[in-house]
């Protein structure tokens, strides 16, 4: 159907709209297309059908070492909290290269010419589910999973990260 490609290309709210004009030109009635919309804005709310995000998708208004706000959260973030998605990222290198169970994704592969270290909303803290692993690598990886938005601070009260991944897939 036409409506998931333009779903894929223009975000939910867009999406929307579009999938709407394009059922009413190719006759659907109101009740059909309002089922339609329906079926998009369920996406991610269960494993087998996530949503597509990016991490532009999930930017806040932040600049690099300033504190987070929940106030701070877009209408996207707040609407991906708790749905499934699948998101493009680099693995944060650690300490282990095989059968990882927790790491962190970032944006990039930060070997960025200004410098490291990422913006809260440049990373994801992601631990694989249930027997799922993962391995190093320095290629980007496509990670399936459930997000939520949760703040993680360190024993001084630093914020290190705000969003969270509960995955069952990373390749």
């Amino acid at each position: 159907m036409t409506i998931s490609l333009a779903t894929r290309r223009a975000g939910p709210v867009a999406c929307c709209l579009a999938g709407a004009i394009l059922l009413a030109l190719e006759g659907w009635s109101a009740p059909q297309a309002a089922a339609a919309g329906a079926a998009q804005r369920s996406a991610g709310t269960e494993p087998s059908a996530p949503r597509d995000a990016t991490f532009d998708d999930i930017k806040l208004d932040l600049k690099k070492d300033e504190p987070f706000k929940r106030s701070d959260l877009t209408t996207k973030v707040k609407d991906l909290d708790g749905k499934w998605i699948k998101i493009r990222g680099y693995i944060l290198p650690g300490f282990q290269d095989t059968g990882i169970k927790q790491f962190v994704l970032t944006r990039d592969n930060m070997e960025c010419c200004f410098g490291k270290g990422a913006a809260l909303h440049d990373c994801v803290l992601v631990e694989m589910l249930d027997d799922a692993t993962t391995n190093f690598t320095v290629r980007p990886v496509t990670v399936i999973g459930k997000f939520s938005v949760k703040e993680v601070v360190d024993a001084d009260g630093k914020q290190l990260a705000i969003y969270r991944l509960e995955a069952r897939e990373a390749k």
